[in-house]
């Protein structure tokens, strides 16, 4: 099934076992971008790639201090008559609660089942590590690559990228490429190859609802004070309808219905509804708005749920309080035009309109990103979709991710570069969940795939990467 320049594929072999290890010590830094205390690891993270990459032979290595957390640049910019490509990826993971579901500690990683199998495994170190090893295959078996790279890694991917935009700006003319091929998205339903032709865009917010400064003593209280905890059920119920229709004015204002060739194309994609059930585990699967599929309400309607509700007593046995606060986090996944910000104040209003009274309620904008649609018709993703074919043994199918990269859409706005989502993480990769994981075949044979789309790009002029062709 692995097809590759024979030097190449050598050296893979040979270097199987180092590169695994390698994988599995980057996987062990526990590089949470959400958490506070994890600041440190953060800065660990991005040092070690650096290292990595000083150390394989990539130049003008950097970890660029953000308000946030560091951006890590390399380049290899020695081909001046093929194509330059912008690689961007993302070292950050998701908190890995719950932690008693995880089979062993998240951030020891370890491999089970021709899997590995650990936090940041797929999304998206994994991918990450996979552009260095195959850059490092092509420096050590040819001392040269067969195109110019330019390397964008951050650490705020899983949370809004928000210090992202501002590092882009400042270094927007060291950044001038042909186009960005973004490795963080995966295969479809089966473990089919694929190339993501479209992200929705996100809002994220905090729901609190505050009642007195401190618990209060159920049978002393109850009955005459609101109770925090049921006025934000409230609130909560208030959000949808029962067929999963979302209730906030002016939710579906800017979105656009699909076109009739949209939903052809996503009807013909090889999807086992039944397969999908048993793999997530649900007793059954919905339609989350009416008069659409599962695949179309998962990839080019636009959702609202909550991410996670907290507040009063939920220890062990029994504490008889009306408790003094209560928290939600909801998500919102959006749909090209629909924009964040301005539906955050829907939101809000919304929310504030059906909150009873008795509570003072707060709703803060935790961030947004915008919806991406790219263009399958561009050279690199015709390369691509070569590399994976040749690779893979089978031609990609192109798939809508219902997920976000907030980032994404500033590499067509403000670099003004086409994008390409070309990933290698299998479906079931347990992505922001317990017991992530990587099938190594699609890391292995992923390697192969970049090099061969790094070869594909290099045989073609800046001008034909752009626009279509190949040199003589």
């Amino acid at each position: 099934m692995i097809t590759a320049e024979p030097t190449i594929d050598a050296w893979f072999e040979a270097h199987r076992d180092e590169r695994l290890e390698s994988y599995l010590e980057f996987l062990r830094i526990p590089s949470i971008s959400t958490l506070h205390e994890h600041a440190p690891d953060m800065v660990r993270a991005a040092e070690w790639i650096a290292a990595e990459m000083r150390r394989i032979g990539l130049e003008n290595v950097e970890v660029s201090a953000t308000n946030g957390h560091p951006v890590v640049y390399a380049d290899w910019v020695h081909a001046p008559d093929a194509p330059t490509i912008l690689v961007y990826c993302h070292y950050d993971v998701q908190p890995v609660d719950p932690i008693d579901l995880w089979e062993t500690a998240p951030f020891e990683p370890f491999v089970k089942d021709g899997r590995v199998v650990g936090r940041g495994s797929a999304d998206d170190k994994g991918q990450l590590h996979m552009h260095l090893k195959a850059a490092e295959a092509l420096l050590a078996t040819r001392g040269r690559l067969p195109l110019n790279l330019r390397f964008v890694f951050e650490g705020e991917e899983e949370s809004t990228s928000a210090n992202l935009p501002a590092w882009l700006a400042a270094n927007r003319e060291r950044l001038q490429a042909e186009a960005v091929v973004i490795s963080d998205t995966g295969f479809f339903e089966g473990n089919v190859p694929a190339i993501t032709t479209s992200l929705r865009g996100m809002l994220y917010a905090q729901i609190d609802v505050i009642g007195s400064p401190v618990d209060l003593h159920s049978g002393g209280f109850g009955g005459a004070v609101q109770n925090p905890a049921n006025a934000l059920a409230r609130i909560i119920t208030a959000l949808k309808a029962d067929d999963g229709t979302v209730l906030v004015p002016g939710f579906y204002d800017d979105v656009a219905p699909p076109s009739r060739q949209e939903r052809f194309e996503i009807s013909c994609l090889p999807f086992d509804e039944e397969d999908f059930r048993k793999q997530t585990g649900v007793p059954a699967l919905i339609a989350g708005e009416p008069g659409y599929t599962v695949l179309e309400c998962m990839g080019i309607r636009p959702t609202l749920d909550v991410n996670g509700i907290w507040g009063g007593f939920t220890g062990e046995g029994s504490k008889t309080i009306i408790p003094a606060h209560a928290h939600a986090k909801v998500s919102c996944r959006l749909v090209p035009d629909q924009d964040g910000d301005r539906l955050f104040e829907r939101f809000r209003d919304h929310v504030l309109a059906v909150a009873p009274k008795g509570v003072t309620v707060e709703v803060q904008n935790l961030g947004t990103a915008k919806p991406l649609r790219t263009d399958t018709d561009n050279p690199v993703s015709k390369a691509a979709a070569r590399a994976l074919e040749a690779t893979f043994g089978q031609a990609p199918v192109y798939i809508r991710s219902g997920g976000s990269i907030p980032v994404a859409s500033l590499f067509s706005t403000l670099l003004e570069l086409p994008i390409v989502m070309v990933g290698f993480s299998n479906p079931d990769d347990n992505a922001h969940a317990p017991n992530e994981t990587m099938v190594l075949l699609n890391y292995e044979t992923g390697l192969r795939t970049i090099t061969r789309l790094w070869d594909d790009l290099g045989s073609m002029t800046p001008q034909a990467a752009r626009t279509g062709g190949m040199t003589e």
